[in-house]
């Protein structure tokens, strides 16, 4: 893997989080491939396109808010990061938490895979 390549998969994963913030489901949609999966806590794995741009423009219970990616580590086709999250939920409550995310990437640098993990207690 070339340092051009990290590089184009370290700015396609910080290009999503900065279209999430800014609304843009259009553009979100259009960084995942046909048949995607995104898997996230308390929902059914969200598959294709459509089950993606009906996550982001129903399902989800974020309003507003910002993402701040604080490790970003890349691999041949797949991608890491531990961020953070401060917003609004719908219901009108703040939210400020730590997530991780998965990314796995096709060769046209389309997200093929999604998981993501949030912090909080549990045991």
């Amino acid at each position: 893997m070339t340092a051009f390549e990290v590089d184009q998969i370290a700015e396609r994963v910080r290009r999503y989080y900065a279209l999430v913030d800014d609304g843009d489901v259009r553009g979100v949609v259009g960084l995942f491939a046909d048949r995607a999966v995104y898997e996230r806590p308390g929902y059914e794995p969200i598959v294709g396109r459509d089950g993606l741009d009906a996550f982001y423009r129903g399902e989800r219970v974020i309003d507003t808010g910002s993402h701040t990616v604080v490790r970003l580590v890349v691999g041949a086709a797949d991608a890491a990061v531990e961020g953070e999250f401060r917003g609004t939920l719908k219901d009108g409550s703040e939210v400020d938490l730590r997530f991780a995310d998965f990314f796995r990437l096709n060769e046209d640098l389309l997200f093929e895979a999604r998981n993501t993990y949030f912090f909080s207690p549990m045991v």
